[in-house]
């Protein structure tokens, strides 16, 4: 069967964005492909993180992915840090990608802005490591947002030169999954810029761990413009606000863009804020309610991370022996 490997990092504020852009996604893969699932702690570690608080976010994001409907036992969920072959095939990878490739990589330029000097070792090698986490696996796809593709076609070209400079069809070539509605949930306070749990603001996101009030309440509160909606999505050009809004109910009901304005054209937004209220507190409000219980039990989340980690490892190491035995690694 062919294998997806897919990741999120612990970093705290869990939101709307993860949920619909990745997580549900990853949901309806389980039936069609070998699912490894990750809650990356390695990655979250390029910038400085509070020890308490890693612990306590890579238990929330896994709640989060079982709640959502991720089934730990028929996949493999569990935390980076657990299976070491993850830093040392990244390793290896640092020793066969190219500085000139690192340096096109637009989500460092992003991250560490003008202080480049000051970023992480970490933050500027961030895809080795990635390429590592899936070609550690042989993973045959990877789920991505736009954001991500270059890092995937990164992993594309170290996976192809680390079988080139060594004659043997080592890894393959992962193939990239992308999303139709709303794999990219932007702000919503500004619709240009993607929700994101790093933003300042409270009401640009809808945390996973939002009650009902909050929800209702941020909705209201979004950014939108004085016109009315109209009947098509591309009519919808040029109004980042109001085309979020209309894409984030189009995929929590599972339907497209022009659906959603067929039903609802020349309504202003006061009505179709409140629809999207009720529709979201309706498909969120379950598994909020699971996700509070499965964190109210800590034991049980570790557990299920420890037993994922065993089942990784029992994938990863052979592979990487392979690896070693490829390159030359003398081993007694």
């Amino acid at each position: 069967m062919k294998r997806i490997f897919s990741g999120v990092q612990p970093t705290g504020n869990l939101h709307l964005g993860n949920y619909l852009g990745a997580i549900r996604n990853w949901v309806h893969l389980q039936d069609d492909f070998e699912c490894i699932f990750c809650v990356v702690d390695l990655h979250a570690i390029t910038v400085w993180q509070e020890p308490g608080e890693l612990t306590a976010h890579t238990r929330e994001v896994t709640a989060g992915l079982l709640a959502s409907g991720i089934d730990p036992e028929k996949h493999i969920v569990f935390n980076q840090s657990q299976v070491s072959c993850h830093a040392e095939l990244a390793w290896i990878f640092n020793c066969v990608a190219r500085l000139g490739w690192l340096n096109r990589m637009t989500q460092f330029k992003e991250k560490a802005g003008k202080h480049k000097e000051n970023a992480s070792v970490g933050l500027y090698a961030y895809p080795n490591l990635m390429a590592a986490d899936i070609l550690l696996y042989k993973a045959t796809h990877v789920p991505v947002g736009e954001d991500q593709k270059q890092h995937l076609e990164l992993a594309r070209d170290i996976a192809a030169k680390f079988n080139n400079d060594f004659s043997k069809d080592v890894f393959p070539l992962p193939e990239p999954l992308i999303f139709g509605e709303a794999t990219r949930v932007m702000s919503l306070k500004d619709g240009t810029k993607k929700m994101s749990k790093s933003d300042p603001s409270e009401l640009s996101r809808i945390n996973m761990t939002d009650d009902a009030d909050t929800i209702v309440k941020k909705i209201r509160k979004a950014r939108t413009d004085a016109e009315p909606l109209p009947e098509t999505a591309k009519e919808l050009e040029g109004r980042a606000e109001a085309l979020n809004l209309v894409g984030i109910y189009a995929a929590l009901e599972g339907i497209t863009a022009d659906d959603v304005l067929a039903k609802v054209a020349g309504e202003g937004f006061a009505v179709f804020k409140q629809q999207l209220a009720d529709l979201a507190v309706s498909k969120l409000g379950p598994i909020q309610d699971e996700m509070r219980r499965l964190m109210a039990d800590p034991g049980y989340v570790d557990g299920v991370l420890k037993d994922g980690a065993l089942r990784a490892y029992d994938l990863a190491q052979p592979n990487l022996e392979e690896v070693h035995e490829v390159i030359g690694f003398l081993r007694s």
